[in-house]
């Protein structure tokens, strides 16, 4: 089993939140990284992914890759109306 490759990181964190993962680490006997890593993991996976599509997003507009909204509506005008797209 091969392991992830790890850089290490300096940052400043609040007291009150370096309070919290303290009390998180020692409940789940777990260190401080870990519970850190958890959390930065969890953040990509939901806000974090709510940015990474806007970007793509962006990026696929900026190359034509888009649909004009009136096309679109019309589109939908048909599906309802129960015509084929």
């Amino acid at each position: 089993m091969s392991k992830t490759a790890t850089e290490s990181v300096t940052f400043r964190v609040p007291e009150d939140v370096l309070s919290t993962i303290d009390v998180i680490a020692d409940a789940t006997e777990r260190s401080r990284s870990y519970i850190i890593v958890r959390a930065l993991r969890t953040y990509l996976l939901n806000e974090g992914a709510d940015i990474l599509a806007s970007i793509k997003g962006r990026d696929q507009i900026a190359v034509g890759e888009s649909e004009d909204i009136d096309s679109v509506i019309a589109d939908l005008d048909r599906i309802i109306a129960g015509k084929a797209a």
